[in-house]
């Protein structure tokens, strides 16, 4: 019975070795969008300064790292990046807190192009 536990959990591990290098990493095309945005907090951090009423009190959740992607606006302008999702709570005009809030933003080489609250 023992023989068969460590028989079964060494063809485990075998496999298990197996799957992880056969792993392949896929690298967004920079010619398509942009170059990867090593400094992505700063950059969201330095455009919440310009939408919040107190950028000060902000504190925030990073939830994903940046992943290529797009976003399409109302006026179907296609825009390509890398798409950062994040929470904020920050105080309001009034000095309340808000509360957590979901949004996303596009960065293609530094910068952002489109940041706003995500419809889904």
């Amino acid at each position: 019975m023992k023989i068969l536990i460590v028989l079964a959990l060494g063809a485990l591990a075998a496999l298990s070795g197996a799957r992880a290098q056969t792993e392949v990493e896929i690298i967004p095309d920079t010619k398509v969008y942009g170059e990867y945005p090593m400094g992505y907090r700063e950059i969201i951090t330095r455009w919440l300064e310009t939408r919040l009423a107190d950028p000060a009190s902000a504190v925030i959740e990073w939830t994903t790292e940046p992943k290529a992607g797009e976003h399409v606006t109302p006026k179907r302008q296609r825009l390509v990046g890398y798409v950062v999702d994040f929470k904020v709570n920050a105080r309001n005009q009034f000095g309340a807190p808000t509360g957590k809030q979901r949004y996303r933003v596009l960065i293609r080489n530094g910068e952002v192009l489109w940041g706003g609250r995500p419809r889904s």
